[in-house]
């Protein structure tokens, strides 16, 4: 999946079908002169539904279609034959998918499960034949419902990527670099800040043909939690990671200040992000040598455990994937 492919917030419209009318058909055949009230029920307008599809990692394909309405439902007729039903519109969309009301912001919905589905906007209920009005003082009523209307909306869709484990650091810690080394993977890099515009996903493979699933997330900077830089754009994204891997270069003038920047900025944004399982790499040790290596272990912060690594040099990974399959499957 290319950067330019990954959209994660897009607005569409949709609209139900309205309800099919009911009849007012009075039984008619040869030699009966008075037949009674046969009209049948209208039938019900189109649902749009929701589905989540486990196949799916972007909303790009909102990009094309914004429009959903659903088919109106048929009329009743005759012999108390009722209209056919208006046909659902679906949308599939990945697993971690909110809908929002634009008008209101209310989150209605999230999607969570392969093939779970959910009602977005009813159908309108057909109307009722007039066979249902017939009494004992009325014995041939000549009127029917009609079908409830269609209803319509602008909704929001945001996605939260649903992944194993979540990259979190600065602009240029080594996230897209790693995650190219560890997994097929083929995000964009290069040596400036905001190389990752959109979350990048990949497929780390483990012992034994198992796998789990990493997401590079664009870089944080301080007052990313109010707006700045990318924002919360990205920040939502690490509600939906299981286990949280800080990276923090080695060269960097202060490890310790940058990894609590860092952890700050996830409190601000939302205080249960902290409650997450937490591992510090600390990258580019190929950069340093084993004297300086030997001052930056005495300055670490105490409350995280640490693992040094090097994406190009290929040193640390094979532990690193063994720390992180152990945070991920506890005993």
């Amino acid at each position: 999946m290319t950067e330019g492919n990954f959209v994660d917030y897009v607005k569409i419209y949709a609209s139900s079908g309205k309800g099919g009318k009911g009849s007012a058909h009075l039984h008619k055949e040869k030699f009966i002169l008075k037949g009674g009230p046969d009209g049948g029920d209208g039938g019900r307008g189109g649902h749009v539904i929701v589905r989540g599809d486990k196949n799916l990692w972007t909303l790009f394909h909102f990009k094309f279609k914004k429009h959903f309405k659903a088919e109106h439902g048929g009329d009743g007729s005759k012999s108390r034959s009722s209209g056919k039903f208006g046909e659902d519109v679906y949308m599939d969309v990945p697993l971690g998918t909110i809908i929002r009301d634009i008008e209101t912001n209310e989150i209605l919905f999230e999607i969570t499960q392969d093939k779970e589905e959910r009602i977005l906007i009813q159908g309108g209920k057909g109307g009722l034949g007039n066979w249902h009005f017939k009494t004992s003082t009325n014995q041939t009523p000549r009127y029917a419902q009609p079908g409830m209307p269609s209803e319509e909306g602008e909704f929001l869709l945001e996605l939260k990527v649903l992944a194993d484990v979540g990259l979190v650091g600065f602009p240029n810690a080594g996230k897209s670099t790693l995650l190219s080394v560890i997994t097929s993977a083929k995000p964009k890099i290069a040596d400036y800040p905001f190389t990752t515009l959109k979350p990048n996903l990949g497929i780390v493979k483990y012992r034994d043909f198992r796998t789990f699933v990493v997401a590079d997330i664009p870089g944080i900077i301080e007052g990313a939690a109010d707006g700045k830089g990318l924002g919360i754009r990205f920040l939502r994204h690490i509600e939906r990671n299981s286990t949280l891997l800080f990276l923090v270069a080695a060269n960097s003038e202060n490890i310790k200040k940058e990894y609590e920047i860092l952890l700050n900025e996830l409190k601000l944004h939302n205080p249960e992000l902290l409650d997450k399982s937490r591992l510090l790499a600390i990258t580019k040790i190929d950069l340093l040598d084993d004297k300086e290596l030997t001052k930056i272990k005495k300055k670490l912060p105490k409350d995280v455990p640490h693992i040094f690594i090097s994406s190009v040099a290929q040193l640390g990974l094979t532990e690193l994937k063994d720390k992180l399959w152990e945070m991920l499957n506890p005993s």
